[in-house]
């Protein structure tokens, strides 16, 4: 069963090109065995039909006598094998290309005074000449003649054998079908070699489909030098390719899984964790406003002065608390995907412009000094809104932080298809030990001085999930005389 079907398809190839060569054999040999002999009759028409045009424009020119007619009229009947004799309308021979001139001279009276002879088959009838096929049965010979009247009464008779035809067309008859048989034999031969040159390649990329079922994807097809088969197998060496690869990434992602499940317990205490952080960090908050709202409800100071820092107390602290949640809220949406970010071009140069002039009183309240020197248009592929929050998030860190020569300066670097933005302020160093986990949420390096300009720990951790979802780098660098946050974007393209 298995070497039928290996060899099924060749075997196939085999017989359909053989039956065709066979037939295209058969038809030819049945087209030369029933017509042939009539294309050489016809041909032979043509010839005596040529004889009789030189013959007739000869004898309206009174050339028939001249030796270049006789000389080109000789030369047609030598090569076709024609005997020809005219007679003057005195009854005697004018021209003769046959030594005993007698027989045709007899076949002209014949024509003459028995034109009704039921012997002769009429191929074709005109006003100047008659083409027969006329049997002579003493000699047992057949001819095609033509038998006519020139222009100045001459009459004529020009005739073949028929009998050389039709042994030319039997002897071509036998040539060929011994030819064909020949070719078919060879044919045959040649067609099973090549059938098996390409059912081979076609065979191998069978096996290598099988082999592929079973997942084993060493083997490669190396065969084949057809165009269209070599295509298919590199395809076929792609395909191997690339599902080893998808079921390596698929293990991959199983055993990610795997882990994933085993971590669900961890997973459970970040969560706790979080929970506990968001108390913590509500704790106070809530503390203090409740203790002042109390101290408020018992006037325990009268004078307004006291009364109106009561109240701000209250306020601010409330005030923390909204930050604190709207950032827990903006988080949430960022990690869980719930937003879509909608990617647009925009000039970076003026959005960040435009957000350092209203941040301008910050700074100058604290008497820093800000440099950004960029004036030329930089277009860049984000989402505006939020690009201008992560910008806010990392000049009001700055100002946070800013120490020393109290300097803000924001930087743009061109690098490839992508424009790094960065904003450092002079002042004290962050903690190597702290640089991987100022992105953690609620997480501060110093946490008195985060609690005195009403931090929570969560901006940066905006800032990384604002990047992420659009497939952006942040990060942060330390230098001798202060720090640099930084993030990248899309120039345009």
């Amino acid at each position: 069963m298995k070497k039928k079907r290996k060899y099924s398809i060749r075997v196939r190839m085999m017989i359909i090109f053989t039956v065709v060569l066979l037939t295209a054999l058969a038809v030819c040999w049945l087209t030369s065995y029933f017509f042939l002999q009539r294309y050489y009759m016809n041909n032979k028409e043509m010839v005596l039909t040529e004889a009789f045009t030189l013959l007739d424009d000869a004898s309206g020119d009174e050339e028939l006598e001249s030796d270049d007619f006789v000389q080109e009229l000789s030369s047609l009947c030598e090569t076709n094998n024609i005997s020809l004799y005219v007679m003057g309308s005195d009854g005697k021979g004018i021209m003769s290309t046959v030594r005993d001139s007698a027989v045709l001279q007899r076949r002209l009276y014949r024509y003459l005074f028995e034109r009704d002879s039921a012997s002769d088959i009429v191929m074709q009838e005109t006003q100047e000449y008659s083409i027969h096929v006329n049997a002579d049965y003493l000699m047992d010979i057949e001819y095609l003649e033509i038998i006519g009247f020139l222009q100045k009464g001459e009459i004529f008779v020009a005739r073949t054998a028929l009998e050389p035809i039709r042994e030319s067309v039997q002897l071509a008859n036998r040539f060929f079908a011994q030819i064909g048989l020949i070719a078919l034999t060879v044919g045959a031969a040649a067609i099973w070699i090549l059938s098996g040159k390409i059912s081979n390649p076609i065979l191998e990329l069978a096996r290598l489909s099988e082999r592929m079922s079973n997942l084993d994807f060493n083997v490669k097809f190396t065969g084949g030098k057809d165009a269209e088969i070599d295509f298919l197998g590199q395809h076929m060496n792609q395909l191997s390719r690339k599902l080893e690869k998808t079921i390596s990434e698929l293990k991959t992602a199983n055993n990610e899984l795997q882990r994933d499940i085993e971590q669900r317990e961890k997973i459970d205490e970040m969560r706790k964790e979080f929970l506990s952080n968001v108390s913590h960090e509500l704790k106070t908050p809530i503390a203090l406003i409740q203790g002042y709202a109390e101290g408020l409800r018992e006037c325990i100071n009268d004078d307004p002065e006291s009364r109106d820092f009561y109240c701000e107390v209250i306020m601010d602290e409330a005030g923390k608390m909204n930050t604190m949640v709207k950032n827990l809220l903006t988080l949430n949406e960022l990690e869980f995907g719930n937003e879509v970010v909608e990617m647009e071009r925009f000039n970076l140069t003026d959005m960040v412009r435009n957000m350092l002039q209203s941040a301008k009183i910050l700074f100058e309240q604290k008497s820093v000094r800000l440099v950004f020197d960029v004036d030329e248009p930089v277009y860049v592929w984000a989402n505006e809104f939020k690009l201008e929050e992560v910008v806010t998030n990392y000049v009001s860190n700055a100002l946070n932080h800013v120490e020393g020569e109290n300097v803000v300066k924001v930087t743009f670097e061109k690098r490839d298809r992508q424009v790094r933005v960065g904003v450092f302020n002079t002042g004290k160093p962050i903690p190597e030990q702290d640089l991987d986990r100022i992105w953690d949420k609620f997480y501060k390096v110093d946490k008195a001085r985060t609690r005195e300009y009403g931090g929570s720990g969560v901006g940066l951790s905006i800032v990384k999930a604002i990047m992420e979802s659009m497939h952006q780098q942040c990060g942060v660098v330390n230098y001798e005389n202060g720090v640099e946050f930084w993030f990248t974007v899309d120039a345009e393209a």
